[in-house]
């Protein structure tokens, strides 16, 4: 190897990328990767020192809600990327439902402008699909910092819910890119409303039963293939969705949530109360384990943390007034190579699920691989370091986690974001210099 000079050389680590496992020098510069390889004749700028530690291409985490605008007392664009950086991840890709719901240009160029110095992490914004823009959806999804077009059809409230199939047909028939889902069937959820019981967290995965997901996303694959587009459906909880979308993997893209595959109930909800209720719910070990066959499978695309503050106070409510929703981007990762070290998964197949296929599924331009010529996005982590995850790491504004006293193997030391290290060692160590994520699908003329 000739003697060459970076900007920044990440040596003596294990690198995982799509060739594998295995030591390798990171040669970076202008915030690109520009060599993999032996580079012990090679000089930089700065030199990271990853003896001893495993560099994986940088995790993406493709559903988070950081409640700006409008609800920022549970989170904001700032303390969510902190939160995200902290736990080893580069890009996040938001959602709609804030205060104004993100529908029309003049929303989403807001958020990139709030974002902008802002965000510590690379970000992009979900438009929501209603009834009212559906018209509009093919323009709307190809502004430049939007990820998708997103569609609740369960579990929210105003113009932001398309529970009909018509609604979601009309979505679909007017849009390109591939479509994110909230798949749980309003009617059905209202119907079992009264199910509820006062003060009752177990009775949350009967009020939202199965049944309520699994006809949803049969529904909603039945009006993809109708329309001849491809949908993303998020947080999958059901074992027979799994089985399901197996058979769809043409049109439909799967994400599953660290926490779906952690958290059962009874249990959660008997430990935990309200910080266990999420929707779509935490189901019994039934379901997990299914969700578990749909990661070891291959049927899973992606892990989202569908990061959903909300405060203590609000949580403490009795169900059903409590809100669903729980953080979760800052302890994706550890919890995840927890499930490594514990052999549920490989450090490989994890690498998959927060990189490759957002990459794959989303089609994101230079970003999700570590490989020559994409943005040098680094996750570092200690697969040896054995730390306790509590209430008081969390960045989050809301100051709570669901996995408080879980005992992780496996910790982010370093993320790195376009050859910037970000954070190292539990600390954010650079101003907060995020961009917009870019698409294949909707890259400028000259790009």
């Amino acid at each position: 190897m000739p003697d060459t000079t970076y900007d920044l050389i990440v040596r003596g680590g294990e690198v995982v990328n799509h060739a594998g496992r295995g030591p390798a020098d990171i040669g970076i510069r202008n915030g690109k990767f520009a060599t993999i390889g032996d580079l012990s004749q090679a000089s930089a700028g700065e030199v990271f020192d990853a003896s001893g530690l495993t560099v994986m291409p940088g995790v993406v985490d493709t559903q988070v809600h950081f409640r700006e605008p409008g609800l920022e007392w549970k989170e904001d664009l700032e303390t969510g990327s902190q939160c995200a950086v902290l736990g080893g991840v580069v890009a996040v890709f938001e959602m709609p439902n804030t205060e104004p719901t993100t529908t029309d240009p003049d929303a989403l160029a807001d958020k990139l402008k709030r974002a902008n110095h802002r965000m510590h992490c690379d970000h992009a914004f979900y438009v929501g699909g209603t009834h009212e823009n559906a018209a509009f959806l093919g323009e709307l999804e190809r502004l430049p910092g939007c990820c998708g077009i997103k569609v609740f059809m369960g579990a929210s409230t105003g113009t932001l819910l398309v529970a009909d199939d018509e609604g979601v047909e009309q979505v679909l028939r007017n849009i390109s890119r591939r479509a994110a889902f909230h798949s749980e069937d309003e009617y059905r959820l209202a119907d079992r409303r009264p199910l509820a019981r006062t003060g009752d967290w177990t009775s949350h995965p009967e009020v939202r039963d199965a049944q309520s997901a699994i006809q949803s996303t049969e529904r909603l694959v039945r009006l993809a293939r109708k329309t001849g587009k491809r949908i993303h459906v998020l947080h999958v909880t059901t074992k027979e969705e799994i089985a399901y979308l197996a058979a769809h993997k043409d049109v439909a893209s799967v994400e599953v949530t660290p926490q779906h595959l952690t958290l059962a109930g009874p249990e959660a909800y008997e430990r935990l109360k309200g910080f266990a209720q999420m929707n779509p719910p935490i189901r019994d070990a039934a379901h997990r384990a299914g969700l578990w066959v749909g990661v070891a499978n291959g049927v899973a695309d992606v892990l989202g943390s569908d990061h959903a503050p909300h405060t203590r106070e609000e949580k403490a409510r009795p169900y059903p007034a409590s809100p669903s929703g729980m953080p979760g981007v800052q302890t994706l990762l550890p919890v995840m190579l927890t499930h490594v070290a514990d052999g549920k998964l490989s450090l490989e197949r994890l690498v998959d699920l927060t990189s490759h296929g957002a990459q794959r599924i989303f089609g994101l331009a230079d970003k999700g691989r570590l490989a020559v010529g994409y943005d040098a996005d680094l996750t570092i982590v200690d697969l040896k370091a054995r730390r306790t995850i509590t209430h008081e790491q969390m960045a989050t504004r809301a100051g709570w986690t669901p996995f408080d006293g879980f005992e992780a193997k496996g910790w982010p030391k370093a993320t790195i974001i376009r050859g910037r290290v970000v954070m190292r060692d539990d600390e954010i160590v650079a101003p907060s210099l995020g961009e917009p994520v870019r698409f294949l699908e909707t890259l400028p003329a000259d790009a």
